[in-house]
């Protein structure tokens, strides 16, 4: 790997920040610094993912070509000092909470990457870290924040050419932006600009009904169904203006993000009639609705956002990143409605994403290499209209359409040996139970059948927000109850919201509206109607949260009140195990979809490493431990007693 080009590309101090190293163009590794950490959403430095990047690739900070940071913090304080002189006096406290951290750190990022990397690269004092700065001969590039995302959408995509749509909450000044990516080549066309921004408008919705921004947004999506769109109206006549192209026109008399340290304002409170709910308090209808109303705004600005995008482009496909393109709700309806043949989302679309497309932006935008695409060389084609052992042309021999991208199902971080794991378990004196790979998957589909609940710890750990079947607790999607035992007795969190499905490919179309690849769990579709339950006029007549606990489907453990599934994929030849695992459990009972949920409980980050894994299953109800081939049985455990008391460890999201 010597003479290989090595790019390790850096997102930071704004929220989840990421590493990622692409060698010769390809992504070696990449993970987030919250899953070292375990302070969720760590917006730190990624000293340890880094780390991580390196030492995976066997290399050393010193053997780097280049180092990308995936925006420019110089433009970032433009927008800052003249957003400050926009509104003063009124932004003078959230300017003076800002400056001392842009005058100590952000003013001089690069010296502070220089000596953060020596401390990835082993150098733990901040002294001979400094001095160990001075012999990286690397090239440090600063990317734009909207074109990094970009870049982590466009790259990685199967596609040969599409348009790109990014749109989150603001980077330096752009808030969302169109382009076109071809070959190796990205051009952005148009960008919506701070103050402006759907991300925001919907981050200050999320702050509103009680919940933390850049992290409970996912909530306002799930809590959406049991509402109805009440405040549209209210909503477009007062706060926000959605153009024919999808860009939004915000009242600012009623926000106040750009001058205060809070997304909303008293003028905002007085046309809703209250204040902010409290975080923690009692979940409302008047919360239900909001959230309902905000998503209906939210999906119309996205289709006319990318109906505009088709029409700027002509072209047949697209590719999403940026926090907003998390909003599976919205994908699905893009996909479903919108003008593109064939959509792909940038699994870690957010901020983490940032360090991926920096780096594949230098590779191939700097340094001017060519890029091959999946959909070049056949490996992959599109999904849309495809019938599972129909479309035989183009088929491979499970009848499917084959699919390969560049983010190789995610599965971008580390992984434990065997022999890591039992040495591991056996210097706690840990009992369990080792199986063949043969044997495994119908150990657990065995498990999984008998209703119990498993945490699933194999392969490269995840990068981005969802779990994939790496760091996974799965359950019998089957089972009535299996909603309310993960909510209340494993994850430990708010009742309404649901859970997603692991489905085999081949098998989608039988089971969901929805016959194409989401092997990313980026796209929402409802049950099909052939495996819903009929609901009795009683039911039909239920309201809000009072819709929670009727059974809708033959598997209501993964169908939301209004049949929806947010539906992951599974491919055999991405993830043989997992899939492997849901096969034996299609054989044993029928069907072939499993419940999957991140390996963690609400407030922490899901978890990493054997050690994080134990200790989550040993706090929480989980039945069944998998480590790699090590199965673990609750019941066979020492007791597990900590001197604090866990639930206090992590901050609530």
């Amino acid at each position: 790997m010597s003479d290989a080009s090595k790019i390790l590309g850096i997102s930071a101090f704004y929220h989840d920040s990421a590493a990622c190293l692409v060698v010769d163009g390809e992504i070696i590794a990449a993970a987030q610094e919250e899953r070292f950490t375990r302070v969720k959403h760590d917006y730190n430095f990624p000293v340890n993912a880094a780390r991580y990047c390196l030492k995976e690739a066997g290399i050393t900070a010193e053997q780097l070509d280049y180092v990308g940071f995936y925006d420019k913090p110089l433009l970032k304080f433009d927008r800052l000092l003249e957003t400050y002189l926009d509104y003063a006096p009124s932004g003078f406290p959230s300017f003076l909470k800002a400056m001392p951290l842009w005058m100590k750190e952000k003013l001089w990022m690069p010296d502070l990457i220089r000596i953060e990397m020596a401390k990835a690269n082993g150098v733990e004092d901040e002294r001979a870290a400094k001095k160990a700065r001075k012999k990286f001969e690397w090239k440090l590039l600063f990317g734009d924040h909207h074109e990094s995302h970009a870049a982590s959408a466009f790259y990685p995509s199967p596609f040969e050419e599409a348009a790109i749509l990014t749109i989150d909450g603001v980077g330096e000044w752009a808030t969302s932006s169109i382009g076109i990516g071809k070959g190796n080549e990205i051009n952005l066309l148009k960008e919506l600009r701070f103050p402006n921004s759907l991300g925001l408008l919907y981050s200050a919705f999320t702050y509103y009904t009680g919940f933390r921004v850049n992290s409970g947004e996912y909530k306002v999506m799930g809590l959406a169904p049991y509402g109805e769109p009440k405040y549209v109206a209210l909503i477009k006549d007062k706060l926000a203006e959605v153009r024919d192209d999808g860009s939004i026109r915000m009242n600012h008399e009623y926000f106040s993000y750009s001058q205060g340290l809070r997304m909303t304002n008293r003028a905002f409170d007085r046309i809703f009639g209250s204040k902010p709910r409290r975080p923690e308090s009692k979940i409302t209808q008047r919360e239900m609705d909001l959230a309902r109303s905000i998503q209906v705004i939210t999906e119309e600005a996205l289709l006319k956002m990318v109906t505009h995008a088709h029409r700027e482009t002509g072209l047949k496909k697209l590719c999403m990143a940026g926090g907003v393109a998390l909003n599976c709700v919205a994908n699905g309806r893009i996909l479903r409605e919108g003008p593109f043949e064939d959509i792909w989302i940038q699994p870690a679309a957010g901020d983490a994403g940032g360090a991926i497309g920096v780096a594949l932006a230098i590779w191939h935008r700097y340094l001017g290499n060519a890029r091959v695409s999946a959909e070049s060389t056949g490996t992959w084609r599109s999904g849309t209209g495809v019938s599972p052992g129909v479309h035989a042309k183009d088929a491979g021999a499970n009848g499917l359409p084959p699919y390969v991208d560049g983010m190789k199902g995610s599965y971008l971080g580390p992984r434990d040996s065997v022999e890591e794991i039992e040495a591991f378990l056996q210097s706690r004196n840990l009992p369990y139970k080792k199986y063949s790979r043969e044997q495994l998957p119908q150990v657990v589909a065995d498990l999984l059948a008998a209703e119990k609940v498993i945490g699933l710890h194999q392969g490269r750990m995840e990068f981005g927000p969802r779990a994939l079947g790496a760091r996974s607790i799965i359950g019998d999607a089957r089972s009535a109850s299996m909603q309310s035992v993960m909510n209340l007795k494993i994850k430990y969190r708010e009742s309404f919201r649901p859970f997603a499905p692991s489905v085999l490919r081949e098998h989608v179309a039988d089971w969901f509206d929805l016959n194409y690849d989401s092997p990313y769990m980026m796209l929402v579709a409802d049950v099909a109607p052939g495996h819903r339950r009929q609901m009795t006029e009683e039911e039909k007549q239920l309201w809000g949260i009072e819709k929670l606990n009727i059974k809708r489907s033959e598997i209501p453990a993964v169908t939301h009140v209004d049949y929806s599934a947010r539906i992951q994929t599974v491919r055999r030849e991405t993830n043989p195990l997992y899939w492997e695992i849901i096969e034996a459990f299609r054989q044993k009972t029928g069907c072939p979809v499993i419940v999957n949920t991140s390996f963690n409980v609400r407030g922490e980050p899901i978890v990493c490493t054997p050690e994080d894994s134990y200790r989550c299953f040993m706090r929480t109800e989980m039945d069944f431990l998998v480590l790699e081939n090590c199965v673990l049985d609750k019941k066979d455990q020492p007791e597990f007693a900590e001197k604090t008391d866990w639930r206090k460890e992590f901050r609530l999201d």
